[in-house]
Parts: structure tokens; C-alpha cells; sequence
């Protein structure tokens, strides 16, 4: 089980790799909302780099400080992407970033919530709100940007398929060193499918 957790996990950093260099090599001929996608899978590749890259190169024995930060940015960036798409208010944006900023203070500063997978299941599920109400906006033709409807669609389907992951995973009180690995393949894979979305996108993309 661990070599093909192992094997997932690297098919995972190949795609994204491929998605920042294809992504980098469109950002030219996308809109300002497109943009934001491409912003949005930079950010998780430098977490990604930063948790490879710290153990080997500064022999750090636990990354696990980054996660209220990738919970942070992945919740503003994700948000303000389905905010503009929607055409909400500006000040959703500022609510979002209040929110994200407010929850990287409480966890570094006073270790509050304990268990940062609440706040992640709580973010998921406003991800999964707005990137519904944009799938039925597009879906309906109430929009013309819908050149990454494939993508919106693999993000509301990746969304909530990992809550009920988190939410199962918490109610199994004592998983096996297997079962968990079981558990963050089907993440992986799952991610697998969102980052083959967007690179299928980009190839497809033209002026």
C-alpha cells in the first residue's frame, strides 16, 4: 500500500509541474478571472515544493506547520476565484481574507482550534457552496466564461468528496497505519483528477 501511495503521490507533483509550466505558458491569452486558476495551483505547487524541499535540503523532521497556512491560502484564493466568477460584492473578498488571515493568527499565535481539520472541513464546504452556485450559472448559460467549466466541475466534485473523507476518517477512532494510507490515496487520486481537469484546460485553450 505505501508504494502505491507513493506512486500516486508522485504522478500528483508530475501533473502539477506540467500544469505551472503549460499554465505559465497561457497566461497570456487567459481573462483576469482565468488568471486566478492559474494562481490558485501555483500556490499549492510552492506548498507542495516546501514540503519536499524542507526536510532534505534544512532538515526539517515535521512540516506540518504549513498546513494552517495551505488551509489559509487555498480557502482565499479558491473563494475570491468563485467570488469574481459569481460577480458578488467586493466585500466578500475582504470577508474571506479577514476569515483566512483571522484563522493563520489564531492557529500560529494561540494554537486555536487545536484540530486544524475543523476549520479545513469548514472550508470546504464554502468552496463547495460557491463553486455549486458558478456550476449551475454556467451550466444554465447565465455566463459566457465557461472555458473552465471542466475545472469548476472537478473542484465541486473534489471538494465534497473530501469532506466526507475528513468526516469519515474522524469518526474511525483508531486507524491502521494501512487504512490511513487507503484514506490519503483516495485524496491523491482524487487530486489527480482535478489536476488532470486543468491540464486538459490548458492544452485546450486558445486565443
Amino acid at each position: 500500500m505505501t508504494d502505491f501511495f507513493k506512486a500516486i503521490l508522485f504522478l500528483n507533483y508530475g501533473l502539477l509541474l506540467s500544469i505551472i509550466f503549460l499554465g505559465a505558458a497561457k497566461y497570456r491569452i487567459l481573462n483576469a478571472k482565468e488568471k486566478q486558476y492559474f494562481h490558485c495551483i501555483a500556490f499549492l505547487f510552492f506548498i507542495e515544493l516546501l514540503n519536499l524541499a524542507l526536510p532534505y535540503l534544512f532538515n526539517f523532521n515535521d512540516t506540518s506547520f504549513l498546513y494552517p497556512l495551505y488551509i489559509a491560502g487555498e480557502f482565499s484564493l479558491i473563494t475570491a476565484l468563485f467570488i469574481r466568477k459569481l460577480e458578488l460584492p467586493k466585500y466578500f473578498l475582504g470577508i474571506t481574507a479577514l476569515l483566512a488571515a483571522g484563522f493563520m493568527i489564531s492557529k500560529y499565535v494561540f494554537n486555536y482550534p487545536f484540530n486544524s481539520d475543523i476549520v479545513k472541513v469548514i472550508s470546504n464546504i464554502i468552496i463547495i457552496c460557491l463553486s455549486g452556485f458558478t456550476l449551475i450559472r454556467e451550466i444554465r448559460g447565465a455566463s459566457t466564461e465557461n472555458r473552465f467549466l471542466l475545472v469548476d466541475a472537478c473542484i465541486f466534485f473534489y471538494y465534497s468528496v473530501s469532506v466526507f473523507i475528513f468526516i469519515i476518517q474522524h469518526q474511525i477512532a483508531n486507524l491502521s497505519e494501512n487504512e490511513y494510507l487507503i484514506i490519503l490515496s483516495v485524496n491523491n487520486i482524487l487530486s489527480s483528477i482535478l489536476y488532470c481537469s486543468f491540464l486538459y484546460t490548458f492544452i485546450k485553450l486558445k486565443k
